[in-house]
């Protein structure tokens, strides 16, 4: 079934600015104008991010929906589509941010607009591991995109978590996945995008 209703979600200190996000936004306003779009600057905490796009998506049909994530967004979006039954497109996933993010907590700014800053929480990890699904099976199909020269996140865990998914497994690249492009028409096979 085409996907009408495609979220993103982006990575820590990250934003809707990313290179991927507006790529993906500006080809779904360009080419698919029709689907529901919906990428938000998500907070900090992470219960308030599933909060604000649960609310967001909660009368968005499953069936017609997937979620993409980057990095921290990949483990958030993993979440959102066990909850919603969706397709999701994984790429460089956070697979364990309960323990890589807790070196950051503290006084962070954002990647795209470095004078904004934010506090990451002690709380915050605490709120990672509730979202945690490592022991679930995926309840729709999933795509990942795992970078072996990823520069922060290790692909084996990717690779050892997402076992049901389909998996794009890149010799090199990096965690921002700078090449996004050369990906994307194997990423919109997959959404099927209406």
């Amino acid at each position: 079934m085409p996907t009408t209703h495609l979220l993103y979600l982006h990575g820590f200190r990250s934003s809707p600015q990313s290179t991927k996000a507006r790529t993906m936004a500006e080809y779904v306003q360009r080419r698919h104008p029709q689907v529901s779009w919906y990428c938000p600057q998500l907070p900090p905490s992470p219960r308030a991010a599933m909060e604000l796009v649960m609310a967001q998506v909660r009368d968005w049909p499953g069936e017609r929906m997937a979620v993409i994530g980057s990095s921290l967004g990949g483990y958030y979006a993993t979440w959102v589509a066990h909850h919603k039954h969706c397709k999701a497109v994984l790429l460089n996933p956070a697979v364990w941010p309960d323990h890589s993010l807790e070196q950051y907590i503290g006084q962070q700014t954002s990647w795209h607009h470095p004078e904004e800053a934010f506090f990451f929480r002690p709380e915050y990890i605490q709120e990672l591991r509730d979202l945690a699904l490592h022991e679930q099976a995926a309840t729709a199909p999933q795509l990942g995109v795992f970078a072996k020269g990823d520069e922060v996140l290790d692909w084996r865990q990717m690779v050892a978590r997402y076992p049901e998914a389909e998996q794009l497994i890149l010799e090199g690249g990096d965690h921002a996945l700078s090449d996004f492009d050369s990906h994307l028409s194997r990423i919109l096979d997959f959404l099927d995008l209406a």
